[in-house]
């Protein structure tokens, strides 16, 4: 399987990290897009590099490269996961304003009905947020915000953060040990 990975200047770059870290492991083959300001969150929020985050990925591509491979739908992938995504591209989506190439892909891959997961990260949501969410959902597009479980009784950010990442996951049916299933703890 080959996944497109989009990550965009919203809190919780972590959670992007985090998706190529376990992808990598899996032997997922990852194409990486980062906006600006996700180089920009990445460097605010965690200890880690941008070449660090880049060589997790097996293909990288910068933003404003719109004649990237995966801006067409010639391009074969299984689809593609934004996390975070910001609301900033979220709208861009949902409006069809491919401005970027995290933007053009993801229009790409609900065009060639692919599957999209959009880690949407903002809070409160406000009514234009909520209505573009609406309007992509109608699409088949996933809204898959990293909402928090207590089940597992989580010990750590780690914790949520996995938990989070294996939601991802589980939409590509990509087998994977990053939080215990309901009714195994």
């Amino acid at each position: 399987m080959k996944l497109i990975i989009g990550i965009t200047g919203s809190t919780g770059a972590i959670y992007g990290i985090r998706m190529l870290e376990a992808l990598k492991k899996l032997n997922v083959e990852t194409h990486l897009i980062m906006s600006e300001w996700a180089e920009k969150c990445i460097s605010m929020e965690t200890e880690y590099t941008i070449d660090y985050v880049k060589s997790l990925a097996t293909n990288t591509s910068d933003e404003k490269n719109m004649a990237s491979s995966v801006s067409s739908g010639t391009h074969r992938v299984g689809g593609m996961i934004i996390v975070p995504c910001s609301m900033k591209t979220l709208s861009a989506i949902a409006n069809g304003y491919d401005n970027t190439l995290i933007a053009r892909a993801a229009g790409v891959t609900i065009k060639e009905s692919r599957k999209l997961i959009l880690m949407a990260r903002e809070t409160p949501l406000s009514a234009i947020h909520l209505e573009n969410m609406l309007k992509l959902s109608r699409l088949g597009v996933v809204i898959l915000p990293p909402v928090t479980e207590f089940y597992t009784k989580p010990k750590s950010i780690d914790d949520i953060v996995n938990h989070g990442v294996g939601k991802c996951l589980d939409q590509f049916n990509i087998e994977h040990d990053l939080y215990p299933r309901w009714g195994t703890f």
